[in-house]
Formats: structure tokens, C-alpha cells, sequence
């Protein structure tokens, strides 16, 4: 693992710490991929989900239970949680979308500075096309990568939709779609930056040539080369100048 041949953690300013050799700078980098829940967005749209169905108690457990332990299988603990909502309509899923994922602070700023700069910004994500679209437009990145809820009609299967040809994305399928967006672009991995929170985004952040932990748990801080605390997303800008 790539954390063995880092330096040490250095705090650089309150709730920044890190541990690169020397300070990453905006220009030796292509393209920056983007965690959504918790990351993107000040919230975890399926525990929303759940307070909105009265199912709080039994999903925000397996969620905290993915998010915190790398030896948890992703994929199947998502589709836990999703066969949960079986029957709920299409109306719910879009309350969650349109007034519960507030944008975490800085993130606008952070994507703007890096568009400026000539990064494609992508979106990698665990969760659903559903909410993912919306940030696309919101945000005018480049790219989306989730997985897609399947309703018949207006009403939710409790199921994933299977998307032929391409892997369920969990933990290692957001390795490959991060390495897959590097290959189109024609750029090594190392010119990619991935930013995560959770222990799903560790194959992410290790392909990648700077990974960030934002306000995460300790299975993905052991993996990053910087840490942001405390305070939003934009104070990686002081870092990437």
C-alpha cells in the first residue's frame, strides 16, 4: 500500500494535515474525482431516505457499518439497504434529491477552481444516478459514475439495476471507473486527484496520484496523503495552488 512510503502527518493549518513530500500544486494534475455522499454533498442521501420512510434506525447501521470497515462488501450491504424501500414511490426518492442534498461548504468553489484550471471533474459514486444527475447540472462536471435504482412505474423494486458491461460500483469498481477516466483522457493516474470520506473510496484514493480524506473515517485517512478536518472543501485551495 501506498501509505508505507509517505512521510509522516504534518499539520499545516488547523484541521489540514499532511503527509506529501512537498505541497501538490493545480497544474501537475489532469482531472479530479469526487466522492458524493458526505463529500459532494452534506449528507448521505439513502440515511435521508430512510428518515423520510421511518426506516432511520435499521439503514443509518449498515451505512455507518460500510462506510467505517473495509472488510465489509460494499455491494451487498448496499443492496441491504436499498430492498428496505421496496414500494416506496419515485415522489419520495425526488424529495431526498430536490431539498435533502445541500452541497457540502466549498464545494462549488473547489470545482470552479479546478474547471478553471482545466481539470474534468467526475463524480464517482456509490450510490444512484437518480441523485447524482442532479449534482452534474448543478455543478456542470463532466462526468457521473453510480448506480442506477430500478422502479416500475412510480414506484421503487427494491432493487439495483444491473448496467450490462459495466462493474456494480463499489469500492474497487470506483478504482476502475477513476482509472477507466484516466485512460480516455489519454493521462496517468498520478495526474488524478480522488477526494473521499469513507472506507468504500480507499481503492479510489490509492490509484490515485493525491488522495484526499475529507472529514473521514480512519480506514480511508490511513490511505490519504492529505486530511481535511475541519471546515469545507474549499480550503484545499490554499494547498493546490
Amino acid at each position: 500500500m501506498r501509505m508505507d512510503s509517505r512521510p509522516p502527518w504534518q499539520v499545516v493549518e488547523d484541521g489540514v494535515w499532511m503527509r506529501c513530500a512537498q505541497p501538490p500544486a493545480m497544474q501537475d494534475f489532469r482531472l479530479i474525482a469526487f466522492d458524493m455522499d458526505a463529500t459532494l454533498v452534506a449528507a448521505e442521501t439513502v440515511n435521508e431516505l430512510a428518515e423520510l420512510t421511518g426506516r432511520a434506525d435499521e439503514v443509518r447501521a449498515l451505512t455507518q457499518a460500510a462506510m467505517q470497515n473495509t472488510a465489509v462488501d460494499f455491494e451487498h450491504n448496499l443492496r441491504q439497504r436499498m430492498a428496505l424501500f421496496q414500494g416506496v414511490s419515485r415522489a419520495t426518492f425526488a424529495k431526498v434529491r430536490d431539498t435533502r442534498m445541500p452541497l457540502t461548504h466549498g464545494a462549488a468553489e473547489l470545482v470552479q477552481a479546478c474547471q478553471r484550471h482545466g481539470l474534468r471533474c467526475v463524480l464517482i459514486s456509490g450510490g444512484f444516478t437518480f441523485f447524482a444527475d442532479a449534482l452534474m447540472a448543478r455543478l456542470a462536471l463532466d462526468e457521473i459514475h453510480a448506480n442506477v435504482l430500478e422502479f416500475d412505474g412510480e414506484r421503487f423494486t427494491g432493487r439495483i439495476h444491473p448496467q450490462p458491461g459495466a462493474a456494480f460500483v463499489n469500492a474497487d469498481g470506483k478504482r476502475q471507473r477513476l482509472l477507466q477516466a484516466c485512460a480516455r483522457m489519454g493521462i496517468a493516474p498520478q495526474q488524478a486527484i480522488a477526494v473521499g470520506d469513507g472506507a468504500n473510496d480507499v481503492p479510489m484514493l490509492d490509484a490515485a496520484g493525491l488522495a484526499v480524506a475529507f472529514h473521514a473515517q480512519a480506514a480511508l485517512r490511513d490511505h490519504a496523503d492529505v486530511a481535511v478536518d475541519a471546515g469545507g472543501l474549499d480550503r484545499l485551495l490554499r494547498w493546490l495552488a
